[in-house]
């Protein structure tokens, strides 16, 4: 499904947040298979206690697989450890790895207090994508967010 108007919202810690927005971990792991096609733009929420818009990126590509051959291929790149990948692939029987690219920290992030005065916003347990439509609510709620997604998709998001 290739929209230019959509983007992902992905929930992550606060830790990996971090480090994506360092450069230092590119390849974000999850549980079940993840179809979204290279150049989408992902804002990047910091879950609890963090609990805000702290960044984008853009998917580079997604290797699905089992989650032997995703930690494989990816295992340098995911910033966690062997023990922390196996418990939290428990049960799973495919994995994606999203690699990530261009991650841009905003100046001030976009606390979850905000972006619910904006409108209706629930942050995801692990992704979601993200029309039109709740784009220009979540740029609304702050300006480095509407600033940074009228660069990557400036036909959805009008200011």
């Amino acid at each position: 499904m290739n929209d230019p108007g959509r983007a992902m919202l992905l929930s992550v810690h606060p830790r990996f947040a971090t480090a994506i927005l360092a450069g230092s971990k590119t390849v974000e792991v999850r549980r079940q298979r993840v179809a979204a096609p290279p150049g989408t733009p992902v804002l990047l929420y910091a879950t609890a206690p963090t609990m805000a818009l702290v960044g984008m990126a853009r998917i580079a590509s997604i290797h699905v697989g089992s989650p032997r051959e995703v930690w494989w291929e990816h295992r340098a790149r995911t910033g966690i450890s062997r023990r922390e990948y196996d418990a939290y692939m428990v049960g799973a029987t495919r994995a994606s790895g999203l690699t990530l690219e261009d991650p841009v920290p905003f100046d001030e992030p976009v606390p979850l207090s905000a972006l619910r005065s904006a409108g209706t916003f629930h942050p995801p347990q692990s992704y979601r994508y993200l029309r039109s439509a709740d784009l220009r609510q979540v740029s609304e709620a702050g300006p480095a967010v509407g600033s940074a997604l009228r660069k990557v998709l400036p036909d959805a998001v009008h200011a």
